[in-house]
């Protein structure tokens, strides 16, 4: 079982060499589903000897892009591969919530003639016919998806989690997030799931005057309390 941190920092980074992780997600602004990180904080989490797959989104409320939008992207994927990434995490949709072939397509093929691995994320849950969507993904090259089987916590979606996994057939990897942690993580982990994704981070309760944020730290006992189940 692969395990992937969902991190917004350098400390996440250090968590996860220290405690054996396979690769990082590397995003900004978790609060609203991740956000795409500056070139310095993906080269300073990749120097410290972890994989760093990083969130290709720049905006926030949804999934559907403009031409401009998918041109910023493409120039987010690059600095990804400058700054020393080793993956690209996204996912483009219609308004209808269908999959944005042309965008997706241009995006996954920057990514691949660069050497990066392309994970598609959580836009998967939104889409109408998941089933389809799985077999278009597949053939587009992606390498894995990550979702909570199409409901607001994995371990709510885990009879869709199956379905895709027996329907992937090791076409592409499963990856379940969304609300992991170690009441359900080795349930999660039975429905033969390649990988198990999931924040590490806790509010040290201090918030920001103005309204600038709460700072987050390491909650080393979920970690602890996961990794040690497998």
């Amino acid at each position: 079982m692969n395990i992937e941190f969902c991190i917004d920092s350098v400390d996440g980074a250090i968590a996860a060499k220290k405690f054996g992780a396979d690769r990082v997600e590397l995003c900004s602004a978790l609060g609203v589903g991740g956000l795409t990180p500056s070139f310095g904080l993906i080269n300073q989490c990749a120097q410290q000897g972890v994989e760093v797959h990083v969130m290709i989104r720049h905006v926030e409320g949804g999934f559907n892009y403009s031409k401009e939008d998918i041109l910023i992207m493409l120039k987010d994927i690059r600095m990804t591969k400058d700054a020393g990434g080793a993956g690209v995490v996204f996912g483009c949709l219609t308004p209808q919530n269908e999959l944005d072939f042309e965008s997706n397509v241009d995006l996954i093929e920057t990514a691949k003639s660069l050497g990066l691995t392309v994970t598609f994320h959580r836009a998967f849950d939104f889409v109408k016919n998941p089933t389809q969507a799985l077999e278009s993904l597949i053939n587009m090259g992606v390498d894995r998806i990550l979702t909570s089987g199409q409901h607001d916590r994995a371990i709510n979606g885990i009879d869709n989690i199956k379905a895709l996994v027996k329907q992937a057939n090791g076409a592409i990897e499963i990856m379940a997030g969304s609300g992991v942690n170690n009441t359900n993580a080795i349930e999660l982990s039975a429905t033969g799931i390649d990988a198990l994704h999931f924040t590490i981070h806790k509010s040290n309760s201090a918030t920001e005057a103005l309204g600038m944020g709460v700072r987050t730290v390491i909650d080393e006992q979920k970690i602890t309390s996961i990794i040690n189940l497998f």
